[in-house]
């Protein structure tokens, strides 16, 4: 674990068990507990691929596809028994597409891991892709800062969750000049009664992960403070962003040019994350979702 002290651009090289270390009386940790779902599909062909972004019902998905010529209005693809017909397609190249029965997702659905894994999915991924504490269904990618938990240490630690189902936006990189005309994926999120009436009491909030971040900003964005909401988010934060509850943050090493990296540096300042990045990368630290975390405190 890479510790880095934002005020003082001191840099430590400390491992996860030392976190309590850094703790202080009232802190909070926010931990998003959403539970990955196999959201990758082939026809039984096996030449189309179909990404499940969002089930609008169980039998009408917004997707994405892979070819897209193969994916045409009107177009059918078969996944075991299920025949969909793409209904609509959207501005961004997404489709809507729409199955005659139920498909079966523990059957024929993959998970749709990182590409830099440079590996298909494997059966133990359905567990080993997944924090300790995932309970909500509904993401396609993990929230990768939370596996560095086990039950034992969570259970010491004063601790509260938020459900945001990460999309494919954590992969994206930016590719425009002007940062503002980045399109984010929009995301589901909750915040629950309970860890709202925590976070208000809390001396300093500790967000687990830049998912965990992205909630509980957008809900102090829209409403002022974090209060108990639900939504969806396409929040984009990157440097110049004013942050309203989060103290401090345990995250991953992320990709360069990715929306990731301009979230901590607007976090922790871009010269600084440059500076952390380097000696991580000196100091052979992993990276990326099995990899080593940063805290930024």
């Amino acid at each position: 674990m890479l510790v880095v002290h934002r005020e003082s651009g001191e840099i430590e090289h400390r491992s996860f068990r030392e976190l309590p270390g850094y703790l202080r009386a009232d802190d909070l940790l926010v931990l998003n507990n959403t539970r990955v779902v196999p959201a990758r599909f082939f026809s039984n062909d096996g030449s189309r691929e179909v990404l499940r972004l969002e089930p609008i019902s169980p039998l009408r998905w917004r997707c994405m596809v892979k070819p897209g010529k193969k994916f045409k209005i009107g177009h059918m693809v078969q996944i075991g028994e299920s025949n969909g017909t793409v209904r609509e397609i959207l501005e961004n190249g997404e489709r809507i597409i729409e199955w005659d029965s139920l498909v079966d997702e523990n059957v024929h659905g993959h998970l749709a891991l990182p590409h830099y894994m440079g590996r298909d999915d494997q059966p133990a991924d359905r567990e080993r892709y997944q924090t300790v504490f995932a309970q909500s269904a509904g993401a396609i990618a993990a929230p990768t800062a939370g596996l560095h938990f086990t039950p034992q240490m969570l259970s010491t630690l004063p601790h509260a969750f938020v459900t945001l189902h990460v999309g494919v936006g954590t992969f994206q990189p930016v590719k425009v000049e002007k940062l503002s005309e980045h399109q984010m994926h929009s995301e589901v999120y909750e915040v629950g009664v309970e860890t709202s009436k925590r976070i208000s009491n809390a001396k300093r909030v500790i967000a687990v992960g830049t998912t965990s971040m992205r909630t509980l900003e957008t809900v102090a964005r829209d409403h002022g403070k974090v209060v108990p909401a639900s939504g969806s988010t396409d929040i984009f934060i990157y440097p110049g962003f004013q942050f309203r509850v989060v103290g401090a943050l345990l995250t991953n090493f992320h990709l360069p040019k990715s929306t990731l990296m301009m979230l901590v540096s607007a976090f922790a300042g871009r010269d600084l994350i440059m500076k952390a990045y380097t000696e991580a990368i000196r100091e052979r630290y992993r990276f990326y979702s099995y990899g080593d975390c940063m805290l930024i405190v």
